[in-house]
């Protein structure tokens, strides 16, 4: 890809028009070579490294570029030297379910951060699905593959999936709410989906009920009126893992 062409990428337009994303750092790098040794598809990515980097060993093909193409490259402020232009996963041909995995539904999540802690919950405990609506964060977008630690390699993440349609894949949903069981009550590992929404809206009433979802409730004894949106799925998929 031309240099001109990865620097369009960090704008969503031109991931979804060039079909790839930027995987920026040592870290990262490491967890996608990872990643490729399992998924065939990965191992189309291509290399970006300035002189600190030269001797990397990699199964990628690879560029080398001086500090200050990189700096026009990279993401950061302070790049380390080292990136990867990686190919998105085709919409609709993402890993079919395994089974017993559940899937973790995200309403009009806006934060890249929030996002990022998500995935890499999820790639911890394994076994789950990540579902976005449309109107998210794109999980390409940088901020998030950072945030991820590498966690975007490892979870089946599908974009713009409608709300309505989650009655007719799955057969029974949970969702968060004040008035629900409590979360560590029996039924709750029972569920095929959980439900989560925008970090100051929620998620509409009206279409809970259209959609049936069993409601429960993190139960606390603070003042505050919420918790944080990646804390409330963190603890769902830590009492989910508890109960397997």
């Amino acid at each position: 890809m031309k240099l001109d062409d990865i620097k369009k990428l960090h704008q969503k337009k031109y991931r979804q028009a060039l079909g790839h994303y930027l995987v920026e750092g040592e870290h990262l790098v490491l967890e996608l070579q990872k990643a490729a040794a399992r998924q065939p598809r990965l191992n189309a990515s291509e290399l970006y490294v300035t002189g600190v980097f030269e001797h990397w060993a990699s199964p990628f093909k690879t560029h080398q570029v001086n500090d200050r193409q990189m700096a026009q490259l990279a993401d950061t402020r302070t790049p380390q030297g080292i990136l990867a232009v990686v190919p998105m996963p085709e919409k609709g041909l993402e890993p079919a379910a395994d089974p017993g995995e559940k899937a973790v539904y995200l309403h009009e999540v806006q934060d890249p951060g929030n996002l990022g802690t998500i995935l890499r919950t999820l790639a911890w405990f394994g076994g789950f699905r990540c579902l976005l609506s449309p109107g998210s964060v794109d999980p390409y977008n940088p901020k998030v593959v950072r945030a991820s630690m590498g966690a975007i390699f490892h979870v089946p993440v599908e974009t713009d999936v409608p709300l309505d349609s989650l009655s007719n894949r799955y057969h029974s949903i949970a969702c968060l709410d004040l008035n629900g069981d409590k979360l560590t009550s029996e039924p709750f590992s029972t569920h095929d989906c959980y439900l989560f929404g925008n970090e100051a809206r929620g998620v509409p009433q009206e279409v809970l009920a259209q959609l049936a979802a069993t409601p429960y409730t993190i139960s606390g004894k603070g003042e505050i009126e919420s918790l944080n949106l990646a804390s409330a799925v963190n603890m769902c998929a830590y009492e989910l893992a508890r109960d397997s």
